[in-house]
């Protein structure tokens, strides 16, 4: 006789529409739900559709609180327990508010034998807070990440997603700089 899963982990059916009633998702209604609809289904398999979903609402919301996370298994028929597991593990999900620029450090051995350590030590110091914090105006919010996939330009990091190498606190400067003048 086989055992039905617990219930946590039991496949919800999807609904045929959602209608978010938090006031933060309220203004999906007319313009993301339709295509967090078609995200959630397509795709493969079910954990790349809750991806899929989890990025678009980032996108709007600007970081994954726990509606849009129940929003996310609601549309793709998971629980929330499930796509809490995904959006903890995925570094580039966000399920606090972030800054404006988001700084991804990289802190892999490769940067680390490049004085990726002394660069880390002086963006904080410049952006005066510490790792995983975020500047008082809300512009840079300072992250680690394991590897970047840059190292033949360590010591890198990422700033809105986009690489940059060879850093030296002058080309971190001018980064920073460009950021606060909206250019990047």
């Amino acid at each position: 006789m086989q055992k039905a899963p617990p219930k946590a982990f039991a496949k919800k059916a999807v609904p045929a529409s959602v209608s978010p009633a938090g006031p933060r998702l309220h203004s999906l209604n007319d313009t993301l739900l339709p295509e967090l609809e078609k995200k959630a289904k397509e795709g493969d398999n079910l954990r790349e559709k809750v991806v899929d979903v989890m990025f678009a609402l980032q996108e709007r919301l600007g970081y994954l609180d726990d509606e849009a996370v129940e929003l996310a298994a609601e549309l793709t028929g998971m629980t929330p327990v499930e796509v809490e597991e995904l959006a903890t593990f995925y570094t580039f999900i966000y399920r606090e508010p972030v800054g404006k620029n988001v700084i991804h450090v990289c802190d892999s051995v490769i940067c680390a034998m490049e004085d990726g350590t002394g660069i880390t030590e002086y963006l904080l110091g410049r952006l005066r807070i510490r790792m995983g914090e975020t500047t008082s105006d809300g512009l840079f919010t300072l992250l680690p990440v394991c590897c970047i996939g840059y190292c033949d330009h360590a010591p890198a990091i990422l700033i809105n997603k986009k690489a940059y190498g060879d850093l030296s606190p002058e080309k971190i400067d001018r980064l920073l700089e460009t950021c606060r003048e909206g250019t990047e």
